[in-house]
């Protein structure tokens, strides 16, 4: 059975371990841990002619764009918690609770292959705060850092064109 490669070399899936999370001007996010998958669903719409024998036709109907999480540990940068407060604030006056000019962002997710080549990219719209997670549960007996997170609403998605890297060679030194 021969393997599907795209360049002539790549024979295993790409690490799910590098990637970059930026906005559509470049600029990068956060230090993101952890994105969780791109995922859409498409309503299934079934129905029956009168005339037509026992059975069903199936069609699609509306798509939705399932929630995007991100994920990042706790640190002193207030970007989350800046994007959220877009979206509900607390404690300010009567009708400064919502701030609707610009809650969201459009992003790119960039999956990077071993050497930090671009080998995939994907554009999600018009994403805002669902829900904001500034601290976890916290544990005195736990040795684990704290991590933070959103949950991205968005619009749809789609991949950007990219131009595939050669992958690098390597000639191990006894040949």
């Amino acid at each position: 059975m021969s393997q599907l490669n795209v360049n002539g070399q790549r024979v295993v899936p790409y690490p799910g371990y590098k990637f970059i999370v930026k906005e559509a001007g470049g600029d990068v996010l956060a230090a993101i841990q952890k994105v969780s998958g791109l995922s859409r669903t498409v309503e299934v719409m079934e129905y029956r002619s009168g005339g037509d024998p026992s059975h069903t036709r199936k069609s699609p109907g509306q798509a939705k764009f399932e929630a995007i999480t991100l994920e990042r540990g706790v640190t002193e940068n207030p970007q989350f918690e800046q994007w959220a407060n877009k979206v509900w604030r607390i404690g300010t006056d009567l009708g400064g609770e919502v701030s609707l000019k610009d809650f969201r962002k459009t992003i790119i997710i960039d999956v990077l292959n071993e050497a930090g080549q671009k080998v995939l990219s994907y554009t999600v719209y018009n994403c805002w705060v669902s829900e904001y997670k500034a601290i976890p549960a916290l544990d005195a007996s736990s040795s684990a850092f704290m991590i933070q997170s959103i949950k991205l609403e968005n619009e749809g998605w789609e991949s950007n064109t990219v131009t595939a890297p050669q992958e690098p060679s390597f000639v191990h030194p006894e040949q």
